[in-house]
C-alpha cells in the first residue's frame, strides 16, 4: 500500500482536468471511434458536433466511466460542475440539481427540475441513480428543456444511452473492481449477431457489493451493507436499410442495510451540551437502534422503431418502467426508546411513455431542419405506510419506555397524464448563421387521494394547458469561432407534496402542500471556439433565469408543525414543506481543454450559479413570532409550538435568501499522461480534482455552512495499446478529506407521556443529523475486452 500511495502521489504533479473523452454517436457502437477530435451529441434529436450546438452540454462516455472507475451514477457529478445528484435516505426517490435551484420534493405527479431520460424515454431519477454498467453515453444539457425532448424541465436534462447491439461483430468485456473498504464490483457484457447484418442481441449485467456510506452504529449491530444485482438484454433487428427495430429489458434489485449519520451538536455549536458520547462528523457513526432496511426492485421495458424514406425519418419510442420500493422512516430519531420505532413504507410507482416524431434526414432545400411530434406520458404513484404514535414514559433524563404504539394506516394515491404536441424548425442561412425555434403545447391532468385508516380524507387534482417555447440564433465568424444567444420558457404543474398526513390541516399548511404551477424564462449568451489547429477548445456562457412560483423546499429535516395524523394524539413533527416563491438565477459556465502534446491533455470545467428568492413566503421555524426564521437549538414542546402557531399548525416567513443548497462555485480539473512502454503496451497517469467553493446549505441554518474544499482522485496503470485490456490502481479522495456537507437541527423524538395523563412530550438529543464526503478508498480495476466489445 505504501508503494501504491507513492506512485499515485508522484502523479499528482501531472494531475489536472481534461474534458470528458469523445462522445459517441448514439446510433453507433459505443466503442466505435469518432473521426478527429469531435464530440458528437444528440441534444437536438440529430447527430451534431457539440461545438456546433448553441447550448451548454457536458458529455460522459463509456471511456470516461471506465477511466475514472465511476461505478455509481451519482459519481457522474464529479465530471459536471454544478450538478448535484442525490437519493433519499429511505430509498424511495432521488433527483438532480443544476443552475442554482434546489428541488428534491417527494411529490405525487411532479416534474423534476432536471429531467432524466434512458434510451430516449423519460424515467424517474431514482431508477437511474444506481450502479452503472454497459453505458454508451451520457449527456447533461443545461438550461430549459422541453420543446425538443419529452417533458419540460427548467434547469436541464440528463440523457443516458445503453450500449446497443452490433449487427456484425461477436464481442464482449469483463470488468472487476475491488477496494480496501469492502467493495467488490463485477460487470460484463456480450454481443452476438444472430443473423449477421440483420439481427443481434446484447446482454450485460453487474453485481456489486459494498458497505454503503460506511456509517456504523455505536451499538453492537451489523455493519452497513449494500448489494446490487442487475441484468439487461437488448435486441436490434434491421431487415432493410429503411427499417430498424429495437427492444430492451432491464431488471435491477438492490438490498441495503444503512444507518443515518450523526454528530454531536457541540461540534458546530460550542455552547451546546455534549452528550455522554462525543461524536465527530469524521467518526461516521450513528445512534440508531437498528439498521434502516431498503429493498428496491426496478423493471424497465424500452422499445423503438425507425422507418426512413424520401429524406425523412419516422421514429416511435416507447417505455414502461415500474418500481417496488420498501423502506422505513425512523420515528425515534433521538433514540430515546430502547427499541427502534419506524414508519414502514411501501411504494410501487409505474410510468409509461410514448413518443412519435417525424424529422428530416436530408436537409430541406439545403436550408431547413425540422422535428415535429406527439408525446404521451402516464404515471401511477401509490404508496402505503404505517405511521406510529408512541405512548411512552420517561425512565431517565435521556431514556424512555414504551407503553404502547398507536398505528395509523396511510395510503397515498396519485396518477398523472401528460400529452403534448411539439415542433422545432432550424434555418441555416448561408455558411455561418443559424436561427432555430420551437414550441410545445402541453396538456396535463392529475388526481391524488389520501386515505387514513381506510377513509378518504383529502383529494387534489389539476387540469392545465400551457405553451412553452425556445429560440436561438448563432453565427460562426469563422469555422473555429461561434457566438450564440438563446431564450426559452418552461412550465411545471403545481405539485402535491407527499409526507404530511395530518387530518387537521390549516389553510396555511395546505398552501405549502398544494402548490400552483411554476413558470420560468431564461436568457443565455455564449461562445464556442477551437484554437491552435484543434488542440484547444474554449467555451463560455452567461445566463439569467427568472421563476414564478418556484417550489422551494426547506432544508435539513424541515420545519416543526403540529401533526394530527392521529387526531386524538397530536405531536410535534418535522417536515420539508414547500413554498411557491419568486426566484432569480444568474450564472456563468465555461470549459477549456488543451492537448498539450501527444499523450498529454489538460482540461478545466467550471460553473458559478447563484439563485435568490425575492421576497418569497416560505415555511419556517418562528417561535418568537418576529417573522424571521429562528436559529434552532432544541425542538419545541407541543404547548410551545401551539402557542406560537395557533390554528395555522406551522409558521411562515417572508425571506430574501439563496434558493439552492449546493456551492455556487465548483470546478473540475482532469488530466492524463500516457506513454508507450512497448509496441503493445502503454502506461498512464491520470488525475481528477473537484473543487467546491463556500456554501450555505440551508440559508437559515447557521450551523451547516460549508467552507471550500477539494477532492483528489488519482489513477495509474498499464493497458493494451489497442484497448483490449487494462489494469489500473486508483485512489479516490486520496487526501482523506472529510467535510460535513449538511447538518440538521438537533434530533428529537415526540411521544405521548402516559405517566402525565397522555400529554405530548418532546425530547431533544445532543446530536444532529449530518452527511459527509465519501471515505477514502484504494483499489484495483481490471478490464478485458474482445471482439466487437
Amino acid at each position: 500500500m505504501r508503494l501504491f500511495s507513492s506512485v499515485l502521489l508522484c502523479s499528482a504533479s501531472l494531475a489536472a482536468f481534461s474534458t470528458p473523452a469523445l462522445a459517441q454517436d448514439a446510433e453507433t457502437s459505443a466503442d466505435e471511434a469518432v473521426p478527429g477530435n469531435v464530440i458528437i451529441v444528440q441534444a437536438r434529436r440529430r447527430d451534431e458536433a457539440v461545438q456546433d450546438v448553441p447550448a451548454v452540454i457536458d458529455t460522459v462516455t463509456a471511456d470516461d466511466l471506465a477511466k475514472l472507475n465511476l461505478r455509481d451514477f451519482k459519481e457522474v457529478s464529479t465530471l459536471v460542475p454544478g450538478l448535484q445528484l442525490t437519493t433519499e435516505t429511505n430509498g424511495v426517490g432521488g433527483g438532480g440539481r443544476l443552475r442554482g435551484v434546489n428541488f428534491d420534493v417527494s411529490a405525487s405527479g411532479s416534474n423534476p427540475t432536471v429531467e432524466f431520460y434512458f434510451n430516449d424515454a423519460p424515467i424517474t431519477a431514482g431508477v437511474l441513480l444506481q450502479q452503472l454498467y454497459d453505458i454508451g453515453q451520457i449527456e447533461v444539457q443545461r438550461g430549459p428543456q422541453g420543446t425538443l425532448r419529452g417533458r419540460a424541465a427548467p434547469s436541464g436534462s440528463i440523457t443516458i444511452g445503453a450500449k446497443k447491439p452490433d449487427l456484425y461483430a461477436v464481442g464482449g468485456f469483463v470488468d472487476m473492481t475491488a477496494n480496501d473498504i469492502g467493495t467488490l464490483n463485477f460487470k460484463g457484457g456480450f454481443n452476438l449477431p444472430v443473423i449477421e447484418g440483420i439481427a443481434a442481441i446484447r446482454v450485460a449485467g453487474v453485481w456489486d457489493e459494498n458497505e454503503a456510506d460506511r456509517v456504523r452504529p455505536i451499538a453492537d449491530l451489523r455493519d452497513p451493507f449494500s448489494r446490487t444485482k442487475s441484468g439487461r438484454i437488448s435486441a436490434l433487428i434491421q431487415p432493410t436499410d429503411w427499417l430498424k427495430l429495437e427492444g430492451m429489458y432491464q431488471k435491477m434489485d438492490r438490498k441495503a442495510f444503512v444507518y443515518d449519520q450523526v454528530a454531536s451538536f457541540s461540534e458546530a455549536n460550542p455552547d451546546a451540551v455534549t452528550g455522554p458520547l462525543y461524536i465527530d462528523s469524521s467518526d461516521r457513526r450513528s445512534i440508531m437502534k437498528a439498521p434502516r432496511p431498503i429493498h428496491q426492485v426496478y423493471d424497465i421495458f424500452n422499445w423503438r422503431a425507425e422507418a426512413s424514406g424520401f429524406g425523412q425519418v419516422l421514429i416511435y419510442q416507447g417505455q414502461h418502467h415500474k418500481q417496488k420500493i420498501t423502506g422505513i422512516e425512523v420515528m425515534d430519531e433521538a433514540s430515546y426508546f430502547p427499541t427502534a420505532i419506524t414508519q414502514d413504507t411501501y411504494s410501487h410507482p409505474s410510468a409509461t411513455s410514448h413518443e412519435v416524431r417525424l424529422q428530416n434526414d436530408a436537409r430541406i432545400a439545403d436550408i431547413f431542419d425540422y422535428v415535429v411530434g406527439f408525446f404521451d406520458y402516464k404515471t401511477d404513484n401509490p404508496t402505503v405506510l404505517t405511521r406510529p404514535t408512541v405512548l411512552g414514559f420517561p425512565t431517565s433524563a435521556t431514556t424512555g419506555g414504551v407503553f404502547g404504539i398507536v398505528n395509523t394506516a396511510i395510503e397515498r394515491t396519485g396518477t398523472s397524464h401528460e400529452q403534448s404536441f411539439f415542433g422545432n424548425l432550424t434555418a441555416h442561412l448561408g455558411e455561418g448563421t443559424e436561427i432555430s425555434g420551437g414550441v410545445r403545447r402541453i396538456s396535463y391532468n392529475s388526481q391524488n387521494g389520501l386515505y387514513v385508516n381506510g377513509a378518504l380524507t383529502d383529494t387534489q387534482g389539476q387540469d392545465a394547458k400551457k405553451w412553452i417555447y425556445s429560440a436561438s440564433v448563432k453565427h460562426n465568424f469563422s469555422p473555429d469561432f461561434m457566438v450564440y444567444a438563446s431564450t426559452g420558457s418552461s412550465w411545471r404543474p403545481g405539485i402535491n407534496v407527499v409526507g404530511d398526513f395530518s387530518q387537521r390541516q390549516s389553510e396555511l399548511e395546505q398552501s405549502f402542500i398544494n402548490l400552483p404551477a411554476e413558470t420560468s424564462k431564461s436568457y443565455e449568451l455564449g461562445f464556442k471556439s477551437t484554437l491552435m489547429g484543434g488542440k484547444m477548445r474554449l467555451n463560455a456562457t452567461a445566463y439569467h433565469q427568472k421563476f414564478k412560483n418556484y417550489p422551494y423546499r426547506t432544508g435539513g429535516r424541515g420545519v416543526y408543525y403540529v401533526d394530527y395524523t392521529n387526531l386524538a394524539n397530536p405531536v410535534v413533527t418535522q417536515f420539508n414543506f414547500v413554498g411557491a416563491v419568486p426566484v432569480e438565477v444568474n450564472g456563468i459556465e465555461g470549459d477549456i481543454a488543451f492537448d498539450v502534446m501527444p499523450g498529454f491533455n489538460i482540461g478545466l470545467v467550471a460553473s458559478y450559479s447563484l439563485g435568490k428568492i425575492k421576497s418569497g413566503v416560505v415555511p419556517c421555524n418562528d417561535l418568537n413570532g418576529d417573522g424571521v426564521p429562528d436559529r434552532i437549538t432544541s425542538a419545541p414542546s407541543l404547548a410551545q409550538l401551539q402557542a406560537a402557531v395557533g390554528s395555522d399548525n406551522l409558521s411562515a416567513c417572508q425571506v430574501n435568501q439563496r434558493s439552492g443548497f449546493q456551492a455556487p462555485f465548483s470546478a473540475t480539473l482532469t488530466s492524463e499522461y500516457s506513454f508507450a512502454v512497448s509496441d503493445h503496451m502503454d502506461a498512464y497517469l491520470r488525475g481528477l480534482f473537484n473543487f467546491f467553493g463556500n456554501s450555505r446549505v440551508d440559508p437559515v441554518n447557521v450551523y451547516d455552512d460549508v467552507g471550500s474544499y477539494g477532492l483528489v482522485n488519482l489513477f495509474t496503470g498499464i493497458r493494451d495499446a489497442k484497448g483490449a485490456w487494462e489494469v489500473s490502481l486508483f485512489a479516490k479522495n486520496l487526501l482523506d478529506t472529510t467535510k460535513t456537507l449538511t447538518r440538521s437541527d438537533p434530533l428529537f423524538t415526540s411521544y405521548r407521556n402516559v405517566a402525565a395523563g397522555g400529554a405530548a412530550v418532546t425530547y431533544t438529543s445532543t446530536y444532529t443529523g449530518v452527511t459527509t464526503t465519501a471515505p477514502r478508498e484504494f483499489g484495483i480495476n481490471v478490464r478485458y475486452a474482445f471482439g466487437g466489445r
